[in-house]
């Protein structure tokens, strides 16, 4: 019995539990999983501050325009005024200046006029105008950043305003990726007849990288156990072995004999899925084992479905899908089969506003053309009925 879509996810999630914290600097965090909340270290910003170049002042001193005031310093980025400002006086202030003491107010350099040291005021000003005050963004011992989040530039730039030079990051999943075929070659690699490229052990790679992990690529096992069994032994102290093609029942598909012969732990094989059924799940003593397709297109779907939640677990990113994705279909489709269909489709925008996808005609998993040009894959449910365009789909981003 095929298992579905979201049994055999749960399952493979299961598998895996979060990985070790390191610590790295913020210039090497992009991207990583932060494993620890991270609490400021100091108030921001940390005394009241200009918000625009101008005049500091008392608001008193300016209730009734034009106003004329003497001006007695001036305070810059990093070089506060040291006195304080009296009444009648006035002290030029630039753009993230400290405000000095006594005024409490800004008069922008547009609604003023210098003549030496007399300034006139034009403009009526208003307590805390123009002013930031000391912590209005966080305070000292604010936690800023959650643990459970993939690092963004934003989260980087925070951490520093927030004088965190560190961060504790879940360490980078390693994944061993092993193809299988005969008729694999290498790109670049001369093809004798009857070959093919393989183009699966290095997109799955890439996808590994933009999870979040490192890629081994141990090379094309070619159909014989012996050979199998060779390059399988280069998976020893990976968090993830990922194998390619050779988990269907074809008489050359030979990965799990081959790994059964080293005592694979088999969870599950065949999930009720298109494209993508023959993929197997389990262990290899201590290491967790994704068996993936061997269609390039098979490749692609199973590994944002399997592959990119096996890596959240071990990074110890949360779960937090909310509402699938919807759009409009773009055309009519008839009657679903018994496996949950995920159609390459093209994202475009309605005339009302909405997204809209249209699956495309041709939905073979060798076609590795079409599934780069596209935008999205349409969701159709097992057993699902015949669908007219305009209806509302699940979909799932690319």
């Amino acid at each position: 019995m095929m298992l579905s879509v979201a049994e055999a996810v749960a399952k493979v999630v299961s598998g895996f539990a979060p990985l070790a914290v390191e610590t790295v600097g913020l210039e090497a965090a992009l991207g990583r999983a932060l494993a620890r909340d991270v609490a400021a270290q100091l108030d921001s910003p940390p005394l009241d501050v200009s918000a625009m170049d101008g005049y500091a002042l008392r608001a008193a001193d300016a209730t009734a325009v034009p106003a004329t005031l003497t001006r007695i310093g001036q305070s810059a980025a990093g070089h506060p005024f040291a006195g304080a400002v009296g009444a009648g006086q006035c002290v030029r202030i630039f753009t993230g200046a400290v405000m000095p003491a006594g005024a409490d107010a800004i008069v922008i350099q547009e609604d003023a006029e210098a003549a030496g040291d007399a300034v006139t005021v034009r403009e009526v000003p208003r307590p805390g105008r123009w002013v930031r005050r000391a912590g209005m963004d966080f305070r000292r011992g604010d936690v800023m950043l959650k643990a459970g989040r993939r690092l963004t530039g934003r989260d980087i730039g925070l951490a520093a305003a927030m004088n965190v030079p560190w961060l504790a990051v879940a360490r980078r999943p390693r994944v061993a990726i092993l193809a299988t075929g005969d008729e694999l070659v290498m790109p670049g690699e001369p093809l004798a007849e009857g070959q093919i490229v393989g183009s699966n052990s290095l997109a799955v790679a890439a996808y590994v990288t933009a999870f979040g992990g490192l890629p081994a690529v141990l090379g094309i096992a070619r159909d014989t156990e012996e050979s199998l069994a060779a390059l399988l032994a280069g998976a020893r102290g990976a968090d993830l072995l990922v194998t390619i093609g050779g988990a269907s029942v074809g008489d050359h598909d030979l990965v799990r004999q081959a790994l059964a012969a080293q005592g694979f732990d088999l969870g599950f094989y065949r999930v009720a899925m298109r494209p993508g059924k023959p993929l197997i799940f389990g262990r290899l003593g201590d290491v967790p084992v994704l068996g993936l397709p061997g269609n390039p297109v098979s490749v692609g779907v199973t590994s944002l479905l399997f592959l990119r939640p096996a890596m959240n677990a071990m990074l110890g990113l949360p779960d937090r899908r909310g509402p699938a994705p919807m759009a409009r279909l773009g055309r009519d489709l008839p009657a679903n089969d018994l496996r949950q269909d995920y159609l390459r489709s093209r994202l475009t925008v309605g005339e009302d506003g909405e997204p809209v996808a249209t699956p495309f005609e041709a939905q073979d998993s060798a076609l590795m053309a079409r599934f780069a040009d596209a935008d999205c894959l349409v969701v159709r449910p097992p057993h699902a009925p015949p669908a007219r365009a305009g209806e509302r789909v699940e979909i799932v981003p690319l």
